[in-house]
């Protein structure tokens, strides 16, 4: 009998004021299979990403349309998305797709994407490293991606990286974050995802970002939090980021991932992780973590290792 089965963990609220329902956007299928040292095939993710939402995850990533030069993982971002498509026209999945420039819209609204995600730096470092641009020469390229994309009635997410530390610059300061969450939110992004990048977040700086970001009229309802778990950290992480009020959360089925361009970034928060703490607080998430686990499990298989999520490992482990 697994610990599901038997009731745990025991739903124990921690305190007054945290969210009833948090969604989870699940980032495996992207983020965490674009840092894999082999390409899995096409076949395998679309099945991971059936998978998935069979377990009741509602928004599931699925690919990228960057230039296959720069993700060699993702280079089949044409031929995946037709796969699970399916999934958002009979369950109402949402499927968010990364594009990195118009030409990437291009590719993901010809193939009926409905959700866009672009990809922003809070630090220049990072911004070099990853886009070959300034921060603000970033900005500006998204500009005309995020307004093109509202005006196909698309929903668009900002991602920002390197909000708490860089490895090149160390700590990131808040007003340096704040001012590019506020153009990402002018230039038109529905939503925005703080990024911990390599994983150094604690709690308090956490809630500082948040705090501040309010004072500068981001509202909470509009910012979700991904965290990495290299300090260990991340479900702390996350737990503060709830007690502000956020309600989205950034996860990785079996912890998959870091990030290709940031050689200390380790792996994402565990989706099974985070919906073990979540179900022990008390609050909902539509996930069958059961089925998530078995799904991780399955990945690991084809993946020919382990998942480092410490909630696979516990409730797969075989006497």
């Amino acid at each position: 009998m697994t610990t599901p089965e038997l009731g745990l963990p025991m739903a124990v609220p921690a305190a007054e004021g945290l969210p009833a329902r948090v969604r989870i956007h699940e980032v495996g299928a992207r983020d965490g299979l674009q840092n894999e040292k082999t390409t899995v095939p096409t076949e395998t993710k679309a099945e991971f990403i059936h998978r998935l939402a069979a377990a009741g995850l509602t928004t599931i990533e699925a690919t990228s349309f960057v230039h296959p030069r720069w993700v060699p993982q993702l280079a089949d971002a044409e031929q995946l998305f037709p796969r699970v498509r399916e999934l958002a026209d009979r369950s109402g999945t949402a499927l968010p797709v990364l594009v990195p420039n118009e030409r990437g819209l291009d590719r993901a609204l010809a193939l009926g994407a409905t959700r866009i995600a672009v990809f922003a730096s809070a630090t220049e470092s990072f911004a070099k490293a990853n886009l070959n641009r300034t921060v603000d020469e970033a900005l500006a390229m998204f500009e005309p991606v995020v307004a093109r994309a509202r005006a196909q009635d698309a929903h668009v997410r900002g991602y920002l990286s390197m909000c708490f530390g860089d490895p090149w610059e160390g700590p990131v300061p808040v007003p340096q974050v704040v001012r590019v969450c506020r153009a990402l939110l002018d230039m038109g992004c529905d939503e925005l995802s703080l990024g911990d990048t390599i994983g150094v977040a604690t709690p308090g700086h956490v809630q500082a970002l948040l705090t501040a970001l309010n004072a500068e009229g981001v509202p909470t309802p509009s910012l979700g939090v991904h965290f990495h778990d290299t300090y260990g950290q991340a479900l702390s992480n996350t737990l503060a980021a709830l007690q502000h009020g956020v309600t989205t959360v950034d996860a990785s089925a079996g912890g998959l991932g870091g990030c290709p361009y940031a050689k200390s970034a380790t792996g994402n928060l565990a989706t099974e992780d985070l919906v073990w703490m979540l179900t022990g607080l008390g609050i909902d998430t539509g996930v069958d973590l059961g089925l998530l686990t078995a799904t991780s499990v399955w990945m690991a298989g084809q993946l020919g290792r382990p998942s480092p999520s410490r909630t696979v490992r516990a409730l797969s482990h075989k006497e």
